[in-house]
C-alpha cells in the first residue's frame, strides 16, 4: 500500500469537501489568485474549512501574494500551510516566516535542470515540482533524477497515470487538480478513483 501523500487542489464547492472528507487526502487546496478558474476568496474558503474533517490539512494557494496577506489567512485559521506558486524568493519566504509558523511549500515549474537546482537549494519546507499552473499537463520527468529531497509531484496527473508516477519517481507526495474534474467542476467519482489509485500502488 502506498504511503504517498495525497494534495486534492482547487476546492470550489461544499460538494467538493464533502467527498474530500469521505476520502481523507493529507490535504486539499484552495486558490487565492485572482483571475483564476479556481480562485475562491477568503469567505468562501473559511465556509469550506468549517466543513473539513479536522484530518486533514487546509493548503492555501499563492502567486506573488504579499506575505502579510497570506499570514492573515493562517492567523484566522482558513489554511494551515502555505504554497507558492510566483516569483517568491528567498527573501520573501524568510520575511513570511515571521509572521506565520505556517509550513511553506514552494512550487517550481520544472524547464531545466536549473529549476531542480533551484528546489534542491529552497529553504521552503517542502516543495512541489510542477508543469505550469494548472494546464494539466505533465513536463520531462527526466530532470526528476536531479532532485535530492522529498517532493510533491504536480502537473497533469490523472487516474490513468499516477500509479505509474508513483512506481518510476516514488515523490513524497502528488497534487492533483484538473485531473479530478469534469468540464471545470470536481468530478466526485474521479476523485474517489485517484485517491483509490495512489493508496493501491506500491
Amino acid at each position: 500500500m502506498s504511503g504517498t501523500v495525497i494534495k486534492l487542489c482547487g476546492m470550489m464547492r461544499a460538494d467538493d469537501i464533502v467527498v474530500a472528507n469521505e476520502l481523507l487526502p493529507d490535504y486539499v487546496g484552495f486558490v487565492f489568485v485572482r483571475g483564476r478558474r479556481r480562485y475562491v476568496d477568503a469567505d468562501a474558503a473559511q465556509a469550506m474549512r468549517r466543513m473539513l474533517d479536522g484530518r486533514i490539512s487546509a493548503v492555501g494557494v499563492f502567486i506573488d501574494e504579499t506575505a502579510e496577506a497570506v499570514a492573515e489567512l493562517c492567523r484566522r485559521g482558513i489554511i494551515d500551510a502555505v504554497q507558492l506558486h510566483g516569483s517568491e524568493d528567498e527573501d520573501y519566504i524568510a520575511r513570511l516566516r515571521t509572521l506565520t509558523d505556517a509550513p511553506i511549500i514552494k512550487a517550481i515549474r520544472v524547464r531545466s535542470d536549473a529549476d531542480i537546482d533551484a528546489a534542491n537549494a529552497s529553504t521552503a519546507d517542502m516543495i512541489l515540482l510542477d508543469a505550469g499552473t494548472g494546464g494539466g499537463v505533465t513536463f520531462d520527468w527526466s530532470h526528476l533524477e536531479r532532485v535530492t529531497r522529498p517532493y510533491i509531484l504536480a502537473g497533469g496527473l490523472d487516474c490513468g497515470n499516477v500509479a505509474d508516477a508513483i512506481r518510476t519517481l516514488h515523490p513524497y507526495g502528488v497534487d492533483v487538480s484538473s485531473g479530478i474534474e469534469t468540464d471545470g467542476v470536481k468530478d466526485a467519482d474521479k476523485m474517489r478513483d485517484f485517491v483509490r489509485i495512489v493508496r493501491e500502488t506500491v
